[in-house]
């Protein structure tokens, strides 16, 4: 994984998006696209990869669109970038596991043991920032943290009432 690939940095932009209107209902994709100037097919790629994910849920019809499958605060940015681009590789000689080498000179090299460094460190950020502490430190107080209960009508309240009785 590049972490300068658009597909991290748009669907990071999504789900962020998203995690703004967590509990307010599905939001549209063409709403997405046009806040976050991302074209609607490659945004639409994009949250149907988180969607597979567990990341991302659709809800169908006229009032549909996306909405987060958990909590903003329990969406962590590693698991939006790992699903969208893989897992990170800094360079070709570190490989997907910590023993897999493409390069002959890698136990002597200096550069590796810097970037076997700076992936440790990318990989923690990534893991311990979740889209509610995006949106605090892009100034909003917090994401919304729950929906919303359904609402239940005055008749309704009767009944569950009687039935308790």
């Amino acid at each position: 994984m590049r972490l300068s690939t658009a597909a991290g940095r748009y669907g990071v932009r999504a789900m962020y998006d998203l995690a703004l209107h967590y509990g307010k209902g599905p939001v549209a994709g063409k709403a997405i696209a046009e806040r976050q100037n991302i074209s609607l097919p490659y945004l639409e790629q994009l949250l149907t990869k988180l969607r597979r994910s567990g990341l991302v849920q659709t809800v169908r019809g006229p009032q549909g669109g996306y909405l987060l499958a958990r909590v903003p605060s329990r969406i962590k940015v590693g698991e939006i970038i790992g699903s969208l681009e893989g897992p990170t590789r800094l360079a070709h000689c570190m490989g997907g596991t910590e023993d897999s080498v493409d390069c002959g000179k890698a136990d002597g090299c200096v550069s590796r043991i810097l970037l076997k460094k700076l992936d440790a460190q990318i990989k923690a950020a990534l893991n311990s920032t979740t889209l509610n502490d995006l949106c605090r430190e892009a100034g909003l107080d917090a994401c919304p943290t729950r929906r919303p209960r359904k609402r239940v009508s005055r008749n309704r309240k009767r009944a569950l009432r009687k039935k308790s009785k």
